[in-house]
């Protein structure tokens, strides 16, 4: 993939060098004590969390409900909802986190991602994954063990089909393309913004070359910084893709409660909270994604003490 010179505003909003910016990942709701979300309120916190100044919303693509796992997440069709969601807002970033590619048949998710740049008017990141449910495979008649090759094919034919004009294409596993068919609409920006979610059976030279940015759910200070490291050195002349991080999110009512973590949650008070950003920022990591599944407060309230706090303190320094 081309390096990114001008990047559109949908991706420079969420990921710009010297800044961190915080997004939300779906069902932005509370739901600790349950794998179920209600899916209330869509529409209001949306609007609420534009309103706040979060950069970005991202949807998650969970096809089933496994019990083994304990969350079904947002339940909803990712590329649905997000037809949804771009109707009710107006600047905020959307974009998936990400879709499970090895389970999905590429020609529909490049006509689907590009439907959704521009009904969004451009707002649109196209997050990808392998997944993280191995159960799901065989429903799928899908190889496990093929999931990474099968990701780079995938992915080099959705860039091709995106970007180029009547692409010549042969694939291994999902059909010829002589020049004669063109897929249309294309990009808004000339191109879509790709995001690899985890490292999605991928070296890290794979991921430098190919893609404009990574998130993944590593947030340990001294790892962190090896990561910026071996994809700066992996890049070479390339821009190397902008890091981030997903977390499972509980903002502490008391705003000097300190840094805990609980397997993958974390918990904390808005102080600590932003010491840790501006801390990260430093260190170069450009987003964070919050999960609100185990937050003890309703979405709303964590929503509006981030908007009024620690976004503007972010924004400001």
């Amino acid at each position: 993939m081309d390096d990114i010179t001008t990047p559109p505003q949908s991706f420079s909003r969420v990921f710009s060098e010297n800044r961190l910016s915080v997004g939300l990942i779906t069902p932005i709701e509370a739901y600790p004590d349950s794998p179920f979300p209600t899916l209330d309120d869509h529409q209001q916190v949306a609007k609420l969390a534009e309103q706040a100044g979060f950069a970005s919303i991202w949807v998650r693509d969970v096809p089933f409900y496994d019990p083994n796992f304990g969350d079904a997440a947002q339940m909803l069709d990712p590329f649905v909802y997000l037809g949804f969601l771009s109707a009710v807002t107006k600047d905020i970033t959307l974009g998936t986190t990400g879709i499970v590619l090895p389970l999905r048949e590429p020609i529909s998710v490049a006509k689907q991602a590009l439907s959704m740049d521009r009904l969004s008017d451009g707002r649109f990141i196209l997050g990808l994954s392998t997944g993280d449910r191995p159960v799901e495979y065989p429903a799928f008649n899908v190889d496990f063990e093929d999931r990474g090759a099968r990701y780079r094919e995938q992915v080099e034919l959705i860039c091709a089909l995106s970007e180029n004009r009547f692409p010549r294409i042969k694939t291994q596993r999902f059909g010829t393309f002589t020049g004669n068919l063109d897929m249309h609409p294309k990009p808004k920006n000339g191109r879509l913004p790709l995001m690899a979610v985890g490292r999605s059976r991928q070296s890290i030279e794979w991921l430098a070359q190919t893609i404009d940015a990574w998130i993944w759910a590593v947030d340990d200070d001294d790892a962190i910084a090896e990561i910026l490291a071996s994809l700066k050195a992996a890049a070479g002349d390339r821009t190397p893709p902008a890091y981030g991080y997903s977390t499972f999110f509980d903002l502490d009512p008391n705003p000097d409660a300190p840094y805990q973590r609980f397997y993958n949650v974390i918990r904390i008070g808005r102080k600590a909270l932003i010491e840790r950003l501006l801390r990260h920022r430093d260190l170069g990591v450009q987003h964070i994604a919050l999960n609100l599944k185990p937050s003890r407060r309703p979405a709303q309230s964590v929503i509006e003490e981030m908007g009024t706090h620690v976004l503007p303190t972010l924004a400001d320094a």
